[in-house]
């Protein structure tokens, strides 16, 4: 008869053999770490265990394979981080993993209608398919010094927006160069990759075109590699595809005991095939270039998995978004590949990268969402939100994707809300349905009220938004349970639901008087109007998240004292090259964060926020991207994906806020203009943007002096209550309801 295994002395015999081998006992030293923190009933969520232990693991197999190797040709992060000359350089003697912290930068190209995303590293690595291998390009010039891109001495990149997306990457040694173009292209129900190259050496050589084993994690398995019978391409692991518009003039492969194919590409015998039991299989293909003349390939690689939408154009795909008309030309290439970075990660799903984070969180979704919508990407945001209900626990109302993280149900609540008030439209009935189940889950997890703890009446402690700390009862999920609440209230009311519309208004209600309760204490505590992250921290990075009570909640007025003296606190001591600086777990530069506080005050109309929009602009990749935290030495990712989309939408986000936010039932037109748009003498121009009222379209032209005329179209039936013209960056003025435009004087304070 089997034992059960919850009547085995498990803890003892844990202990025991840890004992007997030497070993820290690991109960004693998980309950050590469980008292840095809150008691929570998840001590992290199952699902970032997870992709922690994938992350570890390649890093584990990297430690194994790159240090020994480094006669190899690596990623540039790799060139980089083992490089003892570099700012990027990494110790690495108690270093248990070797893991990309300084180079995580990539950006990914596709198709509104394609789910597959590849990406392409600063120095065109490219990846085709996820977590898999990679294609690199070489010259190998005649009599020369090798040109390859990831050591290159000279290199650049840009993304291509015309008519959809593309990257372009160049790199140059001495008079050697390569070019390289990757985009995507549908062909009937298929979708492939396309690389086009042009290399040139002045004496004459080859275009080196290789198979790696590896991607900007590290090291990804190739066991066999071969041309195809015809010569023109290669099958990669049995199944994966690669074709060439013409055959090479030299092929070789090499396994990990010869070493890097790089090594052998004076001296190697050619040939077709190659296998690696290790799984490090390397091949290159050679493409003779001709003394003086350039070399043109082209490859193509069918993306397989990819699922098929109805065929979706990108003119057709943007055709309806608010457009950005400014001088500023980076400040608008920007604003163009953020709107793409959203249309290319809202296919199928909402997933906040193309890499490291494609899966689903529904608090970065709130945001993307949010941002699909104020660009005016409707259809693509009201298909996002059909996808929320199936996540939804229909037994306890849970909005469910990462468990311990109870900011969820708030944002679900909230983003839907907006979506009924950006629209007009009435929710669907089962959305409706689950969204009454979400705002009874928020009434039932929130911890006893009548009781002495700081705590008390907040939601549990959890893992948050998990860059604010080890478990707390952290007030960024009261925040948002508390805004989603009251936004639906009269959304349940409008769909002839009295009763569930009074219970979240009262619910909300009362867990806001909590939370003032709770600021209450901190302000006595602390000495000073501020709102630390939770009942029990002291002001640091983690505070970053009460901002939510100001940008995007809109609980706070603009100047309420505890909301300014904690944006106040942060831009005073968080802030590296200009923009917020996350110690806690992101250990980086935060794009995304640093434009939070930059809404906070221009809502409050300080021209500060024009700082830190300026420094965020300055932080992006040369693609337009930002990973989710930047380095502060090498400016490159440290943490997260390499093109982390909420940073893309909040970029969006600010933009539109800039010419048009709206307020309870009011309206504030062109409450955040930086002054650089307007040095040039040009007007600039925004929309249309969805509002309460109908799209609104903005135009704000110099007139000479300190004078600038306001110009908007409000495209709806129903007028706001009142209307203001101006903040940040313009004198404020109060405006008829029923006026177009309108003579503003830029601020004084405002150069």
């Amino acid at each position: 008869m089997a034992v059960p295994w919850r009547w085995l002395p498990w803890k003892w015999l844990v202990r025991r053999a840890a004992r007997q081998h030497g070993f820290l006992d690991p109960l004693a030293f998980m309950a050590r770490l469980r008292q840095f923190a809150q008691p929570s009933e998840v001590s992290e969520p199952i699902e970032l265990l997870r992709a922690g232990a994938l992350f570890h693991a390649r890093g584990l197999l990297n430690t194994r394979v790159i240090q020994h190797n480094l006669d190899w040709v690596w990623p540039y992060w790799i060139e980089e981080q083992f490089d003892p000359y570099s700012d990027a350089f990494l110790p690495r003697a108690f270093s248990v993993t070797h893991v990309n912290l300084t180079h995580r930068n990539w950006t990914a190209v596709g198709r509104p209608d394609c789910s597959e995303l590849p990406i392409i590293d600063p120095r065109g690595l490219v990846t085709p398919l996820l977590d898999r291998w990679s294609l690199d390009a070489w010259v190998m010039g005649d009599g020369a010094q090798p040109l390859f891109p990831s050591r290159a001495s000279w290199a650049s990149q840009v993304l291509d927006t015309a008519g959809g997306v593309a990257v372009e990457s160049e790199a140059r040694e001495g008079d050697s160069r390569v070019h390289q173009r990757a985009w995507v292209e549908r062909e009937g129900a298929d979708f492939q990759l396309r690389l086009s190259y042009t290399a040139y050496a002045p004496t004459g050589g080859e275009l080196v075109l290789a198979v790696r084993p590896y991607n900007p994690e590290g090291v990804s398995f190739i066991h066999e590699v071969g041309l195809t019978p015809d010569d023109q391409g290669w099958h990669i692991e049995g199944t994966d595809r690669v074709r060439f518009d013409q055959p090479p003039d030299r092929h070789m492969v090499s396994d990990y005991q010869h070493g890097d194919v790089a090594m052998h590409l004076q001296d190697a015998p050619e040939a077709r095939q190659g296998r690696c039991q290790v799984g490090l299989a390397t091949a290159a293909a050679c493409f003779r270039i001709e003394p003086g003349q350039a070399r043109e390939l082209t490859l193509t690689v069918p993306l397989p998995d990819a699922e098929e939408q109805a065929e979706a154009k990108w003119s057709d795909a943007l055709a309806d978004t608010a457009a950005l008309d400014c001088p500023d030309g980076r400040d608008r290439f920007l604003y163009d590949a953020a709107l793409r970075t959203l249309v290319l990660h809202t296919v199928n799903d909402v997933v906040p990268g193309p890499y490291t984070y494609k899966r689903f969180w529904f608090r970065d979704a709130a945001f993307i969402v949010s941002a699909l919508l104020d660009a005016g990407l409707t259809e693509r945001g009201r298909r996002a939100l059909a996808l929320f209900t199936p996540r939804q626990n229909p037994a306890t109302g849970y909005y469910h994707s990462q468990e311990g993280e109870w900011d969820s149900n708030g944002q679900v609540l909230w983003i839907m809300a907006r979506f009924a008030a950006l629209t007009g439209e009435a929710l669907p009935t089962d959305w409706l349905r689950g969204l009454r189940r979400g705002a009874r889950w928020i009434a039932r997890k929130r911890t006893a009220a009548r009781t002495a703890e700081p705590h008390a009446g907040l939601l549990p402690a959890g893992f948050s938004a998990e860059h604010f700390g080890p478990n707390d009862y952290y007030y960024w999920d009261d925040l948002w349970a508390v805004a989603g609440l009251r936004a639906m209230a009269p959304v349940f009311e409008a769909a002839g639901d009295d009763e569930a519309g009074e219970r979240a208004r009262c619910e909300a209600a009362d867990l806001e008087a909590t939370l003032e309760r709770c600021f209450h204490r901190d302000a006595e505590r602390l000495g000073c109007a501020a709102m630390p992250a939770s009942p029990y921290r002291r002001l640091d990075a983690g505070a970053v998240g009460t901002l939510a009570a100001g940008y995007p909640l809109q609980l706070r007025s603009p100047l309420d004292p505890a909301l300014m003296g904690t944006v106040e606190y942060l831009y005073r001591h968080t802030r590296v090259h200009g923009g917020f600086f996350q110690d806690m777990i992101h250990s980086g530069v935060n794009a995304y964060l640093t434009l939070h506080m930059a809404q906070v005050l221009m809502r409050a109309g300080d021209a500060r926020c024009f700082e830190l929009m300026d420094a965020v602009a300055d932080l992006a990749s040369a693609t337009g991207q930002w990973p989710e935290a930047i380095h502060p030495r090498t400016r490159g990712g440290c943490m997260g994906d390499g093109q982390h989309v909420w940073a893309a939408a909040e970029w969006v986000a600010i933009v539109r806020n800039a010419f048009a936010r709206e307020v309870d039932d009011g309206l504030i037109i062109a409450g955040g203009i930086p002054p650089r748009w307007l040095r040039a003498g040009q007007p600039v121009r925004f929309g249309p943007t969805p509002t309460p009222y109908g799209p609104v379209r903005v135009t704000v032209t110099p007139e000479g002096g300190q004078k600038v005329r306001v110009s908007w179209a409000i495209d709806g039936e129903r007028l706001p209550a009142w209307l203001q013209v101006g903040g940040a960056g313009l004198e404020p003025v109060a405006a008829a309801v029923d006026a177009d435009s309108v003579e503003v004087r830029r601020a004084p304070s405002v150069p």
